[in-house]
Parts: structure tokens; C-alpha cells; sequence
């Protein structure tokens, strides 16, 4: 072998871009040398496999080869199996059966089975599995794990069963296959006496039982589990990092990552997504802050996905500005990159904003998609942009002949009813090409809470009754309107109807952070050790408020058989007073006070906090279950508008 050969042989033993993979090909093809089937087999595995968004250059060279052996095409559909379009594998199988050779093997049936169950897709498994019959390889071990494992994914447990007690002697993956099933059908008994089974364990097997613990929201066993593993690694850690954040313990979460840091494991992509996730969620700025600063020394900023969820951390803890630095400073910007950044307008009330960078995305060549067009439309309904809204709505049907969601046709009745064209709203889901869901009518329904339409509400909840009687949310914003109107007999049913159905009211929460820790308070109530300091403060601004500010309390919509005393006292318990008075009460005067709330904020909690920002000249934010609040100097950047 020459000097030359052994540098090529060499670099391509190292090679990790796609740019020097085609620069070696371009030598291997002047050579000859890209007709040896090693040769060739080696860049597709590379291409396939190893080296970043080249699973195009790697079916074109399979494409280019006279002659492609099993091992090539197994290797394109392992790599397309594991993308984001697991579903193109399936082409190439087919295009490897149209020839009369090669014959396929065990790791073909395993890589196109894992494809199946990896886009869901439980008629294309059963076609493989008769095809794997026919071949003899449907006892083959790594195809008979695989098989349990696509039946599993695709959510037919009786397959998946019957597959794995067809194995004389399953492996490891079998058995984390079969407790996968379990866990992916809601059986957590079966999971757990399928995990007490084992005759071994590897690490795989805990984290198994750890994600289907967390996906299932059965949080303590997860923290039991986790604290009996032998050892932990990074899929541990994230596990933990993001169960808990998806199910709302931000704190817990917050912990594990600094665990995770204690004891010295480094942080991967998964895990800082998660705690990203966590940060946007609960409103945790300052831990953001950290977290950006750690990113950039640790090298993770380039991340496309990490730089992401540090995008969306900062729109949803209300700094657009931050938001906006990390965008412009990306090297590389996919489509979610731009949505998330057109959502941090939307929820903030900058409709034009959104827009503008709406159009910057089409002049950058990247093509929106349905989730883009459902942020401009949720943009332009909370700036009350009507003409723009609509005609966003028919260019995505024109421009790029995409067939509206029910989320699109949502946006739009939320964009009249907003405006308070209440029967411009019923029309158009009355015209709607598909059947209206409960979210639909349920949009519409909240815009008549807000409007005052009490005829147009009894006639939605006529339909919502029909889809979704036990919903608490459409009893509770019914009784409101009714409250407001000064129906209360209507309301009394109301109630007693949920009583009767034992329908109870999702509780409001608000959480403020206060240097570095978050603080939560749910419908009145408060952290023991700072309820009274919270109320303390809360019975100074309301005297205080009254004085200076002249505000009358909002009490319309509370119960009107109470003392009007007892019916300012029911008001001023909701929470995002409360975490606005214990706010006010422990952070200096320059800082801005950061509210989250899980539900719409009300009509007198808004006025008080206009108020609050005009009489002590406080800036404060609030992000509510559909956008933000920046009050200052007296005025909301809602505009009254939401």
C-alpha cells in the first residue's frame, strides 16, 4: 500500500464532516478506489451513521454504487430508521427487494422493524413481521427483541407479550422491550413485576423504569427507584431533570440538576433542554441567566437545540431582549428557532414584531409549517390585528396549500372573539369544513365571558355540555357570566350542578422568584413561613391603593349572598396578589417583580396591578396561562386587551 493510500485510509478512519467525506470520495473516485465495496460501504456507513445531516450524500452514493451489497443497504435503512423520517427506510427496503439481489438478513429485518416502531406505524411492523416469516429470520434473536420492541412502541401489548414468551432465552433488550410495553399501555403493575422478573439487570433497565415512572406522573416511585440505582449516567439524570419538569415540580427539578453538577457528571443536551424547560415554565430568570453563562463557557451555546430552549426560557421569563440577542447570535437557525422567537412576540402582545420576523424567515428560504402559522395567527389575535390574521389564514391555504388544523381554525375564532365579533366567531365554526371540538366552542365561550354575552354563552355551553360535560373551566366561566349579569339563580345551578357531579375548580397558582428561590402560592394560600407576610403587606397597598389610586374593587362576580367586606376579602385572596404582595415586601425597589400564573388573570387582579405600578412606580410582569402583562407607570402592555 502506498504512503498515499495510508493518508487516505487514515483520514477517513478520522473523518467527522461531511465536507472532508466528500473530499476523500473525490480522491477514492480519481483512484478507482470508490468501486471496492469496502470502500464504498465505509462512506455510506459514515454518511448513514456518523457524520451529521448526510443521509442524502449516503443515498446517493448507494444510488451511484452498480452493485450495492446487503451490508449497504442495511446500513441506509439503520441511518434512516433513526431520523426524523424513520419512515423513508421503508423505501429503501423496498427498492432492495425490487432486485433480485441481495437477499435480506437478520439486521436488515432488526433495522427496519426498529424504523416501524419508531414512526408508529403498526401495519407496516405486521407486514415486516410475515416478511421476516417468509425469510426464516423471525426467530432470530436480535429480530425477535426487535419485535417485541416495534409491537411495543406502536401500543399493542398482547404482540409484544406473545413475541417475547416466544424467546427461549431473552436478552436484556427483550425484557426492557416488554416493560417499555407495559409502562406504553398504562399497566405499572405489569411493568413492575415484568422489571421484579429480570434475571439481570443492566443500566438500561433502570432508566427504562425511570422514564415510564415520570411519563406516567407516578413521581415518588421514581424518586424511589432512581435512589436504589447501583449506578447512574447522563440518561438517568435527564430522565429525572425532565419527568419532573414536564410534571410541574420545577424545584425538584432545579435539584437534580444541581446534583447532577455535585457529583460531576457533565450535563449533555437532553439535560439542559429539560432545565431550560423548567426555567421557561416556572418564570426562573435568574437561574436562566446562570445557565446561559454556563452554556457559553461549556460550549453548549452551539447546540441548536439548547440555544433553542435557552430562546424560549427568556421569552417566557419575559425578556424578549435576551431572547432576541441569543437569536441573532445563533450560527445555525432551524424552524424552531424562528417560531419560538415569533411565539415570545405573540405572548408579549407584539403582533407587528411577529410579522416582521414572520417574513424575515420566508426571505431566509426557510418554509413555514402548521405550528408557525398557528403562532402568527395566536400573534395577530392577541394585538387585535383582524385584516393580518385573516390574511395569514388564507395564505397558508393559497400560498403554501396546506390544509388548515383544528388549531388553525381555533386561532381564527379566537381572533374574533376577541374583537368581540362574537357572531362573526359562531359563523365561521358553524361553516368550518370539520367537526368543532370542545376547544373550539370553549374559545368561543371565554369570549363571551369577556364580552358580556350571556345568550351567545347558553347556547356554546349547550354544545360543550355535549362534548365535554365534566369540563370544570366551562362551568366555572358560565357562572361568571352569569355572576357578572346578575343572574343568581343561574349561577346557584351552576354550582349545585357541579357539586351534584362532584366537578371541582382547577385551583390557581402563582410562583415569584426571590433571590434565586421561587416561591408558590395557591388560591390564598402560601408557603407557611411567608402567608402572613404576604397578607401583611397585601392589607398595606389595598388601603394604600384606595387612598392614592381610588380603586374600587371588582366584586360583580362574587357570590352575592356575602357582605361586600367579605366579597373584597374573596378577591384579594387570589394568588397573583398574594405573590405580588410578598414581592413588593422582600425586593428592593428597582427590581422588576416576575409573576407566573397559571390561569387567566382577572379583571381586578389586572386593575390592581396597573395600580400597584402606577402608586409605588414598580415595574412588574405577569405571564398568564395565555401571554404577558407588563405593567408600568399605570398601563398594561395588554392595552386592556386580553
Amino acid at each position: 500500500m502506498s504512503c498515499t493510500e495510508q493518508l487516505f485510509f487514515s483520514a477517513l478512519r478520522d473523518c467527522r464532516t461531511l465536507k472532508t467525506l466528500k473530499q476523500l470520495h473525490a480522491y477514492a473516485s480519481k483512484t478507482g478506489l470508490d468501486n471496492d465495496p469496502f470502500i464504498a460501504g465505509k462512506f455510506i456507513l459514515l454518511s448513514a451513521v456518523s457524520i451529521a445531516n448526510a443521509l442524502d450524500y449516503a443515498r446517493r452514493l448507494l444510488l451511484h454504487f452498480s452493485s450495492p451489497d446487503v451490508f449497504m443497504y442495511n446500513t441506509l435503512v439503520r441511518g434512516l430508521s433513526e431520523s426524523e423520517t424513520p419512515q423513508q427506510s421503508l423505501l429503501t427496503y423496498i427498492e432492495m427487494r425490487r432486485r433480485s439481489t441481495p437477499t435480506p438478513d437478520s439486521f436488515t429485518f432488526a433495522f427496519i422493524l426498529k424504523a416501524a416502531a419508531n414512526y408508529r406505524s403498526l401495519s407496516s411492523g405486521t407486514q415486516l413481521h410475515c416478511q421476516a416469516l417468509i425469510h426464516g429470520l423471525d426467530t432470530h434473536l436480535f429480530v425477535r427483541t426487535t419485535l417485541v420492541s416495534m409491537y411495543a412502541e406502536c401500543g399493542c401489548i398482547v404482540s409484544a407479550r406473545k413475541a417475547f414468551d416466544d424467546l427461549p432465552q431473552p436478552n436484556v433488550v427483550a425484557w426492557n422491550a416488554i416493560v417499555t410495553a407495559c409502562f406504553r399501555c398504562g399497566d405499572i403493575t405489569g411493568a413492575k413485576l415484568m422489571f421484579k422478573r429480570m434475571p439481570f439487570r443492566n443500566l438500561t433497565s433502570w432508566n427504562v423504569m425511570l422514564a415510564g415512572y415520570t411519563k406516567a406522573g407516578e413521581l415518588e416511585l421514581a424518586r424511589r427507584t432512581f435512589a436504589e440505582m447501583p449506578m447512574k449516567d447522563q440518561v438517568s439524570w435527564s430522565t429525572m431533570i425532565v419527568g419532573f419538569a414536564h410534571n410541574g415540580c420545577f424545584d425538584e427539578a432545579f435539584g437534580f440538576f444541581r446534583e447532577l453538577q455535585r457529583v460531576g457528571i457533565r450535563p449533555n443536551e437532553v439535560s439542559l433542554t429539560g432545565v431550560l424547560s423548567a426555567c421557561a415554565q416556572s418564570g426562573a430568570f435568574e437561574f436562566g441567566k446562570i445557565l446561559h453563562g454556563y452554556l457559553e463557557k461549556a460550549g453548549f451555546i452551539e447546540i441548536v437545540s439548547v440555544s433553542n430552549a435557552l430562546l424560549d426560557t427568556y421569552t417566557k421569563c419575559g425578556n424578549v431582549d435576551m431572547a432576541r440577542l441569543v437569536f441573532d447570535r445563533m450560527m445555525e437557525k432551524n424552524i424552531i428557532s424562528w417560531t419560538s422567537m415569533m411565539a415570545g412576540f405573540a405572548m408579549h402582545g407584539y403582533g407587528e414584531e411577529a410579522i416582521k420576523y414572520f417574513h424575515e424567515m420566508e426571505k431566509s428560504g426557510t418554509r413555514p409549517d402548521g405550528i408557525t402559522f398557528i403562532l402568527i395567527l395566536y400573534a395577530c389575535s392577541h394585538a387585535g390585528l383582524i385584516l393580518q390574521g385573516c390574511e395569514y389564514f388564507n395564505k397558508m391555504i393559497e400560498k403554501y396549500e396546506m390544509e388548515p388544523s383544528i388549531e388553525h381554525y381555533g386561532c381564527m375564532v379566537d381572533l374574533y372573539g376577541r374583537a368581540g365579533l362574537l357572531n362573526k366567531a359562531y359563523d365561521f365554526i358553524t361553516r368550518m369544513p370539520i367537526e368543532p371540538n370542545a376547544v373550539i366552542w370553549r374559545t368561543l365561550l371565554g369570549a363571551c365571558s369577556i364580552h358580556g354575552n350571556v345568550k351567545l354563552a347558553e347556547k356554546v355551553k349547550q354544545r360543550l355540555s355535549a362534548l365535554d360535560p365534566d369540563n370544570s373551566s366551562d362551568h366555572i366561566l358560565l357562572s361568571n357570566i352569569y355572576a357578572v349579569a346578575g343572574k343568581w339563580k343561574d349561577v346557584a345551578a351552576v354550582r349545585r350542578s357541579m357539586t351534584d357531579r362532584k366537578i371541582k375548580k382547577t385551583p390557581g397558582w402563582s410562583m415569584i422568584q426571590v433571590h434565586k428561590a421561587m416561591y408558590s402560592f395557591v388560591v390564598g394560600e402560601g408557603p407557611a413561613g411567608v402567608t402572613m407576610e404576604a397578607y401583611q403587606k397585601l392589607g398595606e397597598m389595598m388601603l394604600r391603593l384606595k387612598i392614592e389610586g381610588g380603586y374600587m374593587p371588582e366584586v360583580r362576580g362574587v357570590l352575592h349572598d356575602i357582605e361586600e367586606e367579605e366579597k373584597e376579602d374573596a378577591i384579594s385572596r387570589h394568588s397573583e396578589k398574594l405573590a405580588l404582595a410578598f414581592g413588593m415586601s422582600r425586593l428592593s425597589g428597582e427590581s422588576v417583580i416576575k409573576i407566573v400564573k397559571n390561569l387567566r388573570v382577572c379583571r381586578d387582579c389586572h386593575t390592581v396591578m396597573k395600580l400597584v405600578s402606577k402608586v409605588y412606580r414598580r415595574e412588574i410582569v405577569v405571564r398568564d396561562r395565555s401571554r404577558f402583562h407588563c405593567f408600568k407607570d399605570g398601563a398594561c402592555s395588554c392595552r386592556d386587551y386580553w
